[in-house]
């Protein structure tokens, strides 16, 4: 049920046309977000998490469906969503960079009809959270990624949103900042502040971490949903056995193993990575080697518990790799 601080998404559908072929990116997709949860969309690139994101935030008009946000339906009344929400998207371009970080703060406030005394207040208050004081008066281009997105995340809080919008906040930054904007989302803007977030990932680290809740994406659709320790806890083996090798692998090496069927095999470099769920990692391993012996060395072993990856890749089969092409699935 709508509410002023949740997300309610029903039945989204949205289509791109692509000469003759339709690519459906969103297909009747539906779910809540509770008011104040930081709730995560997880899921590898290409799976529809952006179209998702653009449409909640009425970038793209959906094309069938709709979605509440802050009890404002999106397609019938746009411009009051606007205003409830910020968002952040990948990228450097949200910004303009001939100008400062003073002048985007004051351009965007402005859009956004803050007033002047609380724009004063809201960019003095921004930029000392973001540690961004000293270079507040630097030209943008002249910032490092890391800079840029900590003054993205600035620019999606001048107005002081209830309901947040945040696609891939760390991908392509350094550890630093990329710990940075993980520990803000989660102790400032989740905990402290109470707002209602929606977070897209595909770096299920991420997203185990900072998530109450995690929804699993693939092409267009959510094939499950749940909290991270409930979606480890429901794998049916209890360990996960890592073997990496130097040399060129094939799935069918291990069809008569009786876990390949949640055999997961990446291959880069000239390295082979095997990744199976096992409840007796010793024979499995034992197995492994005598069928790679001929064709590849052992490099390493790593014997660990499931991640929300193993999860994902159990439920559809699919990687949360970058390059998908360097996977290959059973």
């Amino acid at each position: 049920m709508p509410t002023p601080k949740n997300i309610v998404i029903e039945k989204l559908v949205k289509v791109f046309k692509k000469r003759s072929d339709e690519v459906r990116a969103v297909d009747g997709v539906s779910f809540e977000i509770r008011e104040g949860e930081l709730f995560g969309l997880l899921g590898p690139n290409g799976a529809g998490k952006t179209t998702l994101i653009k449409c909640i935030s009425t970038l793209l008009i959906a094309d069938g469906g709709t979605a509440f946000v802050g009890g404002n339906d999106i397609r019938k009344d746009p411009l009051t969503v606007r205003k409830m929400i910020g968002v952040l998207t990948g990228g450097e371009r949200s910004l303009y960079w001939k100008l400062t970080p003073l002048e985007n703060l004051n351009y965007f406030a402005a859009l956004y009809g803050v007033s002047r005394r609380e724009t004063r207040q809201r960019i003095d208050y921004l930029l000392e959270l973001m540690d961004l004081t000293e270079k507040a008066k630097v030209r943008v281009e002249k910032l490092s990624s890391g800079m840029k997105q900590k003054l993205s995340l600035a620019r999606t809080l001048i107005h002081d949103p209830p309901i947040l919008l945040i696609d891939e906040p760390t991908l392509g930054l350094d550890p630093y900042f990329a710990r940075f904007i993980r520990h803000f989302i989660k102790d400032e803007l989740h905990e402290k502040q109470k707002k209602t977030i929606l977070l897209t990932t595909h770096y299920m680290m991420e997203a185990d971490e900072l998530c109450d809740r995690v929804a699993f994406m693939n092409r267009g659709k959510i094939r499950a949903l749940d909290t991270p320790a409930s979606f480890k806890k429901s794998m049916p083996q209890e360990q996960i056995l890592e073997v990496k090798c130097l040399g060129e692998l094939s799935t069918d090496m291990f069809n008569n193993l009786k876990e390949s069927a949640s055999l997961h095999l990446r291959k880069q470099d000239g390295q082979s990575y095997i990744r199976m769920n096992t409840d007796n990692p010793e024979t499995l391993l034992s197995d492994v080697v005598d069928l790679v012996k001929d064709r590849a060395r052992v490099l390493s072993v790593v014997v660990s518990s499931p991640t929300l990856e193993d999860v994902f890749v159990h439920m559809t089969g699919v990687s949360l790799d970058e390059d998908e092409t360097q996977s290959e699935q059973n």
